[in-house]
């Protein structure tokens, strides 16, 4: 049984958050709303609150930092994402994580499925889980459908870094942390990753930890951006 403000209409919702100013608060793992598969977006929000409300996540993503942030993560059950990288990184973490900058993008009702076997592991943090990251295998590329913030469809390839934001993104509105997808032995708070696992591929995070990487080619890098 949900709170009153779980149970209030969508856009009612909506209109509490952007009432206030500055960045919506950021939903923490433990909060059901991040456990709920979110609602196809079919009109909830009239236009106008839909742009609004797609600028506030663009806000609250920036401001976290973070390179992703689905409607869950601030409280809306609703299928909708946002996704921004600039990519400002080393040419060796650029090569070896197939990072590359990404505009803003809106993507309402995403999905995505693997183009080929290849995967990758890297570690990966999340807004919503402060202060920890893990090692996630995931698809190296992914074909995304979904459509933009005006209803037009959008149907396209994403490779390395680029698909890894997709999939986690996706993922949110799926009711699934990237927890449930990490080699939970690879565990490790900001502190650890900063004095001990910080190196471009997560060998020796490995080899010290105690977990697998998928295959030889399956490498990662340094402590990934939050989405």
């Amino acid at each position: 049984m949900g709170t009153p403000i779980d149970r209030a209409p969508l856009a009612e919702r909506v209109e509490e958050l952007l009432a206030a100013e500055g960045p919506l608060p950021i939903v923490e793992a433990g909060d059901p709303v991040l456990r709920r598969v979110a609602e196809p977006f079919d009109g909830q929000l009239e236009p106008s609150l839909l742009g609004r409300f797609v600028e506030a996540l663009r806000v609250t993503m920036q401001a976290a930092p973070g390179v992703g942030l689905a409607a869950p993560q601030v409280g809306v059950g609703l299928r909708i994402a946002v996704i921004e990288d600039p990519a400002p990184v080393p040419d060796e973490v650029r090569v070896a994580r197939g990072r590359v900058p990404q505009p803003f993008r809106v993507l309402v009702n995403p999905s995505y499925e693997a183009v080929g076997a290849g995967r990758a592991a890297f570690f990966e943090g999340c807004l919503s889980v402060p202060g920890w990251q893990a090692v996630v295998a995931r698809h190296t590329e992914v074909r995304l459908v979904a459509r933009d913030a005006f209803g037009r469809a959008v149907d396209e390839v994403f490779a390395g870094w680029p698909a890894r934001i997709v999939q986690h993104e996706t993922d949110h509105l799926d009711g699934t942390l990237y927890l449930d997808r990490a080699e939970l032995r690879s565990l490790a708070s900001n502190r650890a990753m900063a004095e001990l696992w910080g190196q471009v591929t997560p060998e020796r995070a490995a080899a010290g930890l105690g977990f697998g990487l998928p295959g030889s080619a399956g490498s990662g890098g340094p402590a990934g951006p939050a989405v």
